[in-house]
């Protein structure tokens, strides 16, 4: 495909997002990322393309992030996201799959791994669901860590306003 749009873009002010994330759960620990200019982290993921489905997205960004091939499984929630990042209003739609890193789990390296993307460096991490690592690790949306800690036995939807929160 030689022309990619990611679904994401500016609208007086605002900008849509629609991401895709992985929840990477292996010995009670979930798999984190962060890039190395934020002080928060979020699920393994990346924004849809126009044209492309969600689950090989999820596919596409977790092989491009880590350089290994992920299992996608059923599709745990849907978001709409409403936040402040940058001085920039976002209204993000998310998918969550479930997914796995075939022979892959916490090894108490931390980080576990590190890549280049983008111009960034991307940090992934093992981050035990137990206690308030979760938490501690500022992982966003902020709905997410009580999400992970019991997740649904069907799908569901969230929808979170952060905006006017610190």
């Amino acid at each position: 495909m030689s022309d990619r749009h990611v679904i994401s873009f500016p609208i007086g002010g605002q900008r849509f997002n629609f991401r895709v994330a992985g929840i990477i759960i292996a010995d009670g620990h979930v798999l984190v990322c962060r890039e190395d200019d934020d002080n928060y982290c979020m699920l393994p993921g990346g924004r849809i393309e126009l044209g492309e489905p969600s689950a090989l997205s999820l596919e596409r960004e977790i092989e491009e992030e880590l350089a290994m091939p992920a299992n996608v499984g059923a599709m745990i929630a849907t978001s709409e996201s409403f936040y402040r990042r940058d001085d920039e209003d976002f209204h993000e739609l998310g998918f969550f799959y479930a997914a796995e890193l075939p022979g892959q789990s916490p090894n108490g390296s931390s980080p576990w791994l590190q890549r280049p993307d983008e111009g960034h460096i991307l940090s992934f991490d093992w981050v035990p669901l137990a206690g308030d690592a979760l938490e501690t690790a500022n992982l966003m949306p902020r709905w997410l860590p009580a999400f992970l800690r019991d997740l649904p036995e069907r799908l569901v939807h969230m929808a979170h306003d952060e905006r006017g929160q610190t």
